[in-house]
C-alpha cells in the first residue's frame, strides 16, 4: 500500500515539475515550488514513518528510486533528497539497527549511479557533519567510502570556478577532513570507515598520524577498540607508524603516571588522573589486539621487530617489553624476541658501565634508560591480568640465568670469584633474571610450580657447571614464601633423592637454601634424613661427604632445649611466615633425641676417608656454637678419637702415632687421619666451651653433676694438650723421620709418606701455638714455648722449601695455615699494638723474633687472600661474613698503624736476611684487604674506613663524614709514604713498596666522587708525580701511568695527556728516520729512555684503545635519528655538541698517533698493538664519514669546518706516516731475522719466530691498509655528496701490490749462499 502511495506522490511531483517547466508566471511558479517542496516533505515523512515503524522501509525506498530515474533532472534531485534525509535519519539513533542497516545497504547499492554533483554534495555533507561532530552514531559512515569511491571514478567535478578530476576531488576532501577538528566520539567510526576507502600512501600516512594524535583526547576505555581498528587499517600500509604510535602513547602514559606518583609521594597526597589498574587493563587489552593482528599478518610482526632493532633513539618501555614477551608466545617469533631482549639487556648494562666510566660521555650524552628496571616494572604490571606475559617472563628469566650465569673453568671450577654484588654486565644480567623469576613467583600462583621445578631440575642436571645463582634464587624463594613452597614439597623431596649424585657444593647450597622448610615440615625432614643415611654408605666419596654436610646442617639448626640462641644464624623465619613455634619445649625435647641420633651416625664417619673426617672436624665447632647442649657428646667424641693417635707414655717421643694416620694400598700411600685438623677442632671446641662455662658460671649451681662430667673431659683434654706441647718441643725432626736427609719427592711412596708427615706435624705445631697463646694469659713461659714450637715449625718449613727447590717441580702449594682468623687478629694486635705494661715482658719474647712476626703477617695475608678468592676462610667462624669482616677491620687497623709508624726504611732486617721487611708485608696485606672489602663487602666500605684506628670521639666525628672524605684521609697517608720513597735517591728506592702503594691508591681512588675537591687534588698530585719522577723502574712506571689515565678518564678526556706523552716517547726513542733529529721534550719525567719502550707505550696504546672505544660509542649515538634532526636545526656555523666532541677528540688522537708512528719503537708487541690501534682509528673515521654522508643526503650544506681540518690532518700527516711506519716495521723485522742467523740460534726457534712474524704481518698490516682504503673510498663519496673537495688533502697512497723486487731478491739469495759456504767451511775444519 505504501509503495502505491509513494508512486502516486511521485507522479504528482512529476506533473508539477513539468507544469513549472512550461509556465512562466512567477506567482504560479512560486506556488508550484511550495507545493513541490511540500510533496518532497511528505515523501521524506513517509520514509521516516516507515523506518520508525520498521515496516517495508526498504521496499518504499526501492519504489522511490524506481520512480526517480537518474536520467531526468527531477529524478536525480529526488534521489539526492532521499540521501540527504536518510543519512541524518540513520545517524539519529531512533531507528532499529536492522532497519538502519537495510537503508544504508540500499543507499550503497544506488550510490554508483548518482551524478557527480550529487556525489560531491553528499561528500560535502559528510565532511561538514564530521567537522561539527554530528556523526556520533557512525552508522551512516558506512556509506561514505562508497560515495568517495564513486566520486573518484568521475572524470570531472566542479570545484570552485573550475573543475577537478574525481580522484583529485577525493584527495581534497580527505585532506580537508584530516586537517579539521574531529569529535572524539567519532574517531573510532572514522577509522573504521577509512578501512574501506582507497588511499594513497601519503593519504594513509596523513590519516594515521591524525588518528594517533587523537589518542590523547580520547577516554582510556576507547583506546583498545581504536587500536584494533588502526591495526586493521595498517593492512593497507604504514605498519611501522601504527606500532610506534601505539607504543609511544603508552610510554607517555607510563611516564606521566610515574611523575604523578613521585609528586604524590613528595607531597604526601595521592595525585592520580588515571587509575593505575585501569591503565594496566587497557594496556593488556591493547597487547592482545596487537598480538592477534601479528598472528594474522606476519608482515606486521616483522615490521615490529625491525622497528625495535633500528630505533636506537627510542628506548624500550614496560609496554613494549610486555608486547615483545606476548609476541614471543608465537612460535615463529620466539627465538628472535628472546635474542633481541638478551642483546638489548647486555648492551644496556655495557652502556651504563661505559657512561659511568667516562666523564666526557656523562657530560655529552643523556643517561641510559635502565632496561632492567623496565623489565621489573613489566613484572609488577603483569599482576593486572597479563596472563599472556607471565609465561614469557619465566622463559626470559631462565634464559638470562642460563646465558649469563657463572661459567665453568678448568676441572669444573667457577671462573668468577664469588662476590656479594654483581659488577660485570654478565653478572648484572644473571642477577636480573633471578629477580624476574623471584618477583614472578611471588605474584603469580599458576607458574610457581613450573619455576620451582625448573630451578630444581637445573640443580640436578647442571653438575658440570656452577649453579650458585640458582641456589641463591631458591634460597630467596624459600625466604619469601616458605608456606607456599610447602605446597610443592614433593618436588623438593624428589630432588633429595639425587643428593648423593650431586657435587658437594651443590648439596651444601641446596640444603642451606631449604633449611627453613625442614623446621616446619616433618615429612620433608624425614625424607632428607632417610636420603642422608643412605648416602652415608654410598660407594662414592662425594655422596658420603654430602651426607656429613647434611647432618651437620641439621645439627646446627635443630637446637636442643637450653642451648644459647646463636646471634649469627644466617636464616630465620618470622612468625608471620610460619605459624609454628619451632623452639617450644616439645620440639626442643624431640630435637635432643634427633640430634643425638645424628651424632651417633656421624661417629661412623670417623672410620672413613680423610676427606670425610676433615669435613666433620671443620663442622663440629659451628655445631657446638649453635647447639651448646651437644657439647658433652661432641667433646667425648673428639676425646676418644684423639686418644687413638695420642701416645700416653709421657717419656716417649714423639707424642703422636703418625703411622696410624696413613694407609697404604699397593705402592700408594694415603692420608687416613687429618690429625692436625683433629687437634684444631678439639682445641677450638674446648676453648669455646671453657669460655662459655666461665661466662655462665654462677648461674648453673644446680647442675653440679653435669659440671663435674664436663670438667672431667676438660681436664683430660687440657692434660693431653699440655703433654703434647711439652713433648713436641722436646722432639727433634729425626723423631718424626723428617730430617734433612729425608725424601720428600712425590714420585716414591716414602716421599709421599714423609710429605704427609711433614704437613701433619706443621699443622700440629700451629694448633699448639694458638692453644698456648690463648690459655697462656700473657705468661712469659707460655710465650717461650710458643717460640720454641715456631722454631721447629720454621725448620721443617725450610727443609720442605729447600727440597722443593732443588730442580724438582714443587708438588703443591704450601699447606694452608691452621691458625684461625680470629687468633691471627688477636696475635697481630698483641705484637704490634699492645702497650700494656703487664704484657711487655712476655710479648718481648715473641717480638724478639723477626721471623715469627713475619710469619704472623704472612698468615694474615694467606687468610685475606682466601677470603678474597672464596668468600670465606678455614677454621672456626670462617663461614660467617660478619665475623670475617670484623676481623678484617681489626687486622687492617693494626697493620695500618704498624706501616705508618714504622716505615720500611727504618728496618734493616729485610736487607740483611734477604727477605721482605715486615712493613712491606703489612703493605701487601693492606692491598689485599682493600681489594677484598671492595669485592666482598661493598656496602660496608664506609664502616670499614671508620673502624681503622679510630676510637671514641674521633670515630663519632668520622662517622659523620662522607665516604669521599674518609677515603681522602687514607689516600693522604699512602701519598706521604710514596712521596717519601720518591724523595730519596734511586739506590734507596724500593720498587716493590712503590708498586704496592700505587696499587692501593688506585683502589682507593675508585671510592672518590669524581666531582669532589678531593678527587681534583688527587689527580693534580698524580700529574705532578708523573712530571717530576724520573726513576727508571718499569713496573712502577707502568702502575703510575695506569693510575694517571684511570683518573683522567673520570675527570676529563685524557687525549691531551696522550699527545704530550707521545711527544716524550718520540723524543726518548728517536725517529724511524735516523737522519731526522727529534726535538728534546720532556713533559713527563716518568717517560725516559728505559721506560718509554715498554711501559709507557703499552699504557699509551691501552689508553688509545680506550679512547677509540669512547669515540666509537659517541659515533654510534650520532647515528640516532634525534641527533640528525638536532644537527639540522643548528644555526649556520654552529655544530652539535656530540659532533664537536667527536671531531675534537679524534683530532687530538690523530696528532698523538702521528707522533707514535714516527717513533723508532722496538718491533714486536708494541708495533703490533700500534698497527691495530691505527686500524681501529681509521675505522672510526670511516664511521664518522658515513654519518656525514647521511646528514648531507637529508640536509645539504651541513659539513662543519672541523671535519675538513680532521680530514686534512689524517690525509696530509697521518696516512703518509702510516705507510712509512709499515716499511720501518717490515725492515726492522727482516734485520732481526738476519741477526738471528748470525747468532746461530736453533733452527726450531728461527722457524717459530718466522712463522710468528708472518702471522702478525698477515693480520695487522693488511687490515690497516684495508681500513685506510675504506676511509679514502667514503671520503670520495662524501666529497660528491657535499660538493666539497675533501680529497685535496689526501696524498697518493703507496703502491701495495706486493710485487717481487728483483734486486732485493738477488741480494738476499747471495747472502744466503755466503752463509751456507761459511757453514760448510766450519764443518770441514771441525772434521
Amino acid at each position: 500500500m505504501l509503495c502505491f502511495y509513494a508512486q502516486f506522490i511521485i507522479i504528482i511531483i512529476i506533473i508539477f515539475f513539468f507544469f513549472f517547466m512550461f509556465k512562466k508566471n512567477n506567482k504560479i511558479i512560486n506556488e508550484g515550488y511550495l507545493i513541490y517542496k511540500s510533496l518532497l516533505l511528505q515523501l521524506t515523512a513517509l520514509i521516516t514513518n516507515a523506518a520508525l515503524k520498521g515496516k517495508d522501509s526498504a521496499a518504499l525506498m526501492k519504489a522511490i528510486f524506481r520512480g526517480s530515474p537518474i536520467s531526468s533532472t527531477d529524478g536525480a534531485s529526488r534521489r539526492l533528497c532521499v540521501y540527504k534525509h536518510c543519512i541524518p535519519l540513520c545517524e539519529s539513533g531512533d531507528l532499529q539497527t536492522e532497519v538502519a542497516s537495510d537503508i544504508i545497504g540500499l543507499l550503497m547499492l544506488e550510490t554508483h549511479v548518482l551524478p557527480g554533483p550529487a556525489l560531491a554534495a553528499l561528500a560535502s555533507l559528510f565532511v561538514d557533519a564530521i567537522k561539527v561532530g554530528e556523526m556520533g552514531n557512525g552508522k551512516s559512515l558506512e556509506l561514505f567510502p562508497t560515495i568517495l569511491t564513486a566520486l573518484a571514478a568521475k572524470e570531472a567535478i566542479a570545484y570552485g570556478k573550475g573543475e577537478l578530476s574525481g580522484d583529485e576531488y577525493k584527495k581534497q576532501l580527505i585532506n580537508s577532513l584530516c586537517a579539521s577538528r574531529w569529535d572524539p566520539q567519532c574517531v573510532i567510526h572514522l577509522t573504521t570507515m577509512f578501512r574501506d576507502v582507497p588511499l594513497s600512501p601519503e593519504e594513509l600516512q596523513f590519516l594515521i598520524e591524525k588518528v594517533l594524535r587523537m589518542f590523547l583526547k580520547l577516554d582510556l576505555q576507547e583506546i583498545p577498540p581504536l587500536i584494533y581498528q588502526l591495526l586493521l587499517l595498517a593492512a593497507k600500509g604504514c605498519k611501522k607508524l601504527v606500532l610506534e604510535g601505539i607504543i609511544a602513547y603508552f610510554r607517555e602514559q607510563d611516564l606521566h603516571q610515574k611523575k604523578e606518583q613521585r609528586e604524590g609521594e613528595s607531597m604526601d597526597v595521592e595525585v592520580q588522573t588515571i587509575p593505575q589498574d585501569q591503565l594496566r587493563h587497557v594496556e593488556g587489552t591493547a597487547i592482545l589486539h596487537v598480538v592477534f593482528a601479528i598472528r594474522l599478518d606476519h608482515e606486521l610482526g616483522k615490521e615490529f621487530l625491525k622497528s625495535l632493532k633500528v630505533s636506537q633513539g627510542q628506548p624500550l618501555c614496560p609496554f613494549s617489553i610486555a608486547l615483545l614477551l606476548s609476541v614471543a608466545r608465537i612460535q615463529h617469533y620466539q627465538e628472535q624476541v628472546f635474542e633481541f631482549l638478551k642483546g638489548a639487556i647486555i648492551k644496556n648494562f655495557k652502556d651504563e658501565q661505559f657512561l659511568h666510566g667516562s666523564k666526557l660521555l656523562q657530560d655529552l650524552l643523556p643517561p641510559c634508560h635502565s632496561i632492567s628496571q623496565m623489565i621489573l616494572d613489566t613484572v609488577k604490571n603483569s599482576v593486572f591480568g597479563w596472563d599472556h606475559v607471565t609465561q614469557s617472563l619465566v622463559q626470559l628469566g631462565f634464559i638470562l640465568m642460563d646465558s649469563f650465569g657463572p661459567k665453568a673453568g678448568p676441572f669444573g671450577k667457577t671462573i668468577e670469584a664469588p662476590t656479594t654484588a654483581a659488577k660485570t654486565p654478565s653478572q648484572l644480567a644473571c642477577q636480573l633474571g633471578g629477580q624476574v623469576l623471584l618477583e614472578s613467583f611471588k605474584m603469580h600462583e599458576p607458574i610457581r610450580g613450573e619455576i620451582l621445578e625448573q630451578v630444581l631440575n637445573r640443580l640436578v642436571t647442571k653438575t658440570a657447571s656452577p649453579v650458585t645463582h640458582f641456589i641463591e634464587l631458591l634460597s630467596n624463594i624459600v625466604m619469601s614464601a616458605p608456606m607456599i613452597l610447602l605446597e610443592s614439597s614433593s618436588k623438593v623431596t624428589e630432588t633429595f633423592d639425587q643428593l648423593s649424585f650431586l657435587p658437594l657444593s651443590t648439596v651444601q647450597g641446596l640444603l642451606k637454601a631449604v633449611q627453613p622448610l625442614l623446621k616446619v615440615s616433618m615429612s620433608l625432614k624425614d625424607a632428607l634424613i632417610l636420603v642422608l643415611r643412605k648416602a652415608m654408605f654410598s660407594s662414592q666419596l662425594d655422596g658420603r661427604k654430602s651426607a656429613v654436610s647434611g647432618f651437620l646442617l641439621l645439627l646446627k639448626n635443630f637446637r636442643v632445649l637450653g642451648s644459647l640462641a646463636p646471634s649469627q644464624c644466617s636464616q630465620a623465619l618470622t612468625s608471620s611466615q610460619v605459624q609454628a613455634d619451632v623452639h617450644s619445649r616439645y620440639n626442643s625435647a624431640a630435637n635432643e633425641s634427633f640430634c643425638l641420633e645424628i651424632l651417633s651416625s656421624l661417629r661412623r664417619c670417623l672410620g672413613q676417608q680423610a676427606d670425610v673426617r676433615l669435613m666433620l672436624y671443620e663442622g663440629f665447632h659451628d655445631v657446638l656454637r649453635r647447639n651448646s647442649q651437644l657439647a658433652s657428646s661432641i667433646m667425648h667424641t673428639l676425646l676418644s678419637q684423639l686418644k687413638r693417635y695420642y701416645e700416653p707414655e709421657q717419656d716417649l717421643l714423639p707424642p703422636m702415632k703418625l703411622e696410624s694416620c696413613i694407609s697404604a694400598q699397593g705402592d700408594q700411600v694415603f692420608l687416613q687421619e687429618p690429625l692436625a685438623h683433629l687437634f684444631s677442632c678439639t682445641v677450638h671446641c674446648l676453648l669455646w666451651h671453657q669460655s662459655l662455662g666461665e661466662n655462665a658460671r654462677g648461674g648453673m649451681d644446680d647442675e653440679d653433676d653435669e659440671e663435674e662430667d664436663e670438667g672431667g673431659f676438660q681436664d683430660e683434654l687440657h692434660a693431653i694438650l699440655e703433654s703434647v706441647t711439652r713433648r713436641m718441643i722436646k722432639s727433634e725432626l729425626e723423631d718424626f723421620e723428617l730430617d734433612k736427609s729425608a725424601d720428600f719427592s712425590m714420585t716414591t711412596s716414602v716421599g709421599v709418606k714423609n710429605s704427609i708427615y711433614a704437613v701433619l706435624v706443621m699443622g700440629v705445631y700451629e694448633v699448639l701455638m694458638e692453644y698456648n697463646f690463648t690459655i697462656g694469659n700473657y705468661s712469659k713461659n707460655r710465650f717461650e714455648e710458643i717460640l720454641e714450637l715456631f722454631k721447629r715449625y720454621q725448620k721443617l718449613t725450610e727443609i720442605l722449601r729447600e727440597k722443593s727447590g732443588k730442580g724438582r717441580t714443587p708438588h703443591s702449594k704450601p699447606p694452608r695455615s691452621l691458625l684461625s682468623m680470629g687468633f691471627v687478629s688477636t696475635l697481630l694486635t698483641a705484637l704490634f699494638r699492645d702497650s700494656a705494661q703487664s704484657h711487655e715482658e712476655s710479648l718481648s719474647v715473641l717480638r724478639s723474633s723477626g721471623e715469627f712476626m713475619r710469619y704472623s703477617v704472612n698468615v694474615a695475608l694467606q687468610k685475606v687472600q682466601q677470603l678474597e678468592e672464596t668468600g670465606h676462610t678455614d677454621g672456626p667462624e670462617g663461614q660467617s661474613p660478619d665475623k670475617a669482616f670484623r676481623y678484617l677491620c681489626d687486622i687492617t687497623s693494626v697493620l695500618m698503624w704498624r706501616y705508618t709508624n714504622i716505615p720500611s726504611a727504618v728496618e734493616d732486617t729485610g736487607k740483611k736476611e734477604k727477605t721482605q721487611s715486615i712493613s712491606l708485608l703489612c703493605l701487601e696485606v693492606l692491598l689485599r684487604v682493600f681489594s677484598t672489602v671492595l669485592q666482598q663487602y661493598p656496602s660496608k666500605v664506609s664502616n670499614f674506613l671508620c673502624s681503622l684506628d679510630l676510637s671514641g670521639e674521633v670515630e663519632e666525628e668520622a662517622e659523620k663524614d662522607s665516604l669521599t672524605e674518609k677515603t681522602a684521609f687514607y689516600i693522604r697517608q699512602f701519598q706521604r709514604s710514596l712521596f717519601s720513597q720518591l724523595s730519596g735517591s734511586e739506590e734507596d728506592f724500593n720498587s716493590k713498596e712503590a708498586q704496592l702503594l700505587v696499587s692501593i691508591l688506585s683502589l682507593l681512588a675508585g671510592l672518590l666522587e669524581p666531582s669532589s675537591q678531593q678527587f681534583v687534588q688527587f689527580i693534580t698530585w698524580t700529574v705532578k708525580i708523573c712530571k717530576e719522577t724520573s726513576f727508571e723502574d718499569i713496573p712502577f712506571s707502568r702502575g703510575l701511568l695506569s693510575l694517571l689515565f684511570s683518573l683522567h678518564v673520570l675527570y676529563k678526556s685524557p687525549v691531551s695527556v696522550l699527545w704530550e706523552m707521545c711527544q716524550d716517547i718520540h723524543s726518548a726513542l728517536g725517529d724511524i728516520d735516523e737522519d731526522v733529529e727529534v726535538e728534546k721534550q720532556s713533559h713527563f719525567a716518568v717517560v725516559n729512555t728505559k721506560t718509554a719502550a715498554s711501559t709507557t707505550v703499552s699504557c699509551l696504546l691501552f689508553q688509545c684503545n680506550h679512547n677509540v672505544l669512547l669515540i666509537k660509542f659517541k659515533c654510534l649515538h650520532l647515528f640516532m635519528p634525534v641527533h640528525v634532526s638536532e644537527g639540522a636545526t643548528q644555526p649556520a656555523g654552529q655544530q652539535d655538541p656530540v659532533e664537536k666532541a667527536v671531531t675534537l677528540q679524534l683530532g687530538t688522537l690523530l696528532t698523538a698517533l702521528n707522533e707514535l708512528v714516527q717513533t723508532a719503537l722496538p718491533t714486536g708487541a708494541c708495533t703490533d698493538t700500534l698497527l691495530r690501534e691505527l686500524g681501529r682509528t681509521y675505522s672510526i673515521l670511516t664511521t664518522l664519514l658515513k654519518y656525514y654522508i647521511q646528514v648531507c643526503a637529508t640536509h645539504p650544506g651541513h659539513l662543519p669546518a672541523r671535519l675538513e681540518k680532521l680530514v686534512k690532518l689524517s690525509g696530509s700527516h697521518l696516512t703518509p706516516q702510516c705507510y712509512c711506519f709499515i716499511t720501518y716495521v717490515q725492515s726492522e723485522e727482516g734485520n732481526g731475522g738476519a741477526n738471528d742467523k748470525k747468532k746461530k740460534k736453533k733452527e726450531e726457534e728461527a722457524v717459530m719466530a718466522a712463522s710468528a712474524k708472518i702471522i702478525r704481518q698477515t693480520k695487522a698490516i693488511p687490515s690497516l691498509i684495508y681500513n685506510i682504503e675504506q676511509y679514502e673510498k667514503f671520503l670520495i663519496l662524501l666529497s660528491k655528496k657535499s660538493k666539497v673537495n675533501l680529497m685535496q688533502y689526501m696524498k697518493l697512497s703507496t703502491s701495495r701490490d706486493f710485487r717481487i723486487n728483483a734486486a732485493t731478491l738477488q741480494t738476499a739469495m747471495q747472502e744466503q749462499q755466503e752463509s751456507q759456504q761459511v757453514r760448510v767451511t766450519v764443518t770441514v775444519h771441525i772434521i
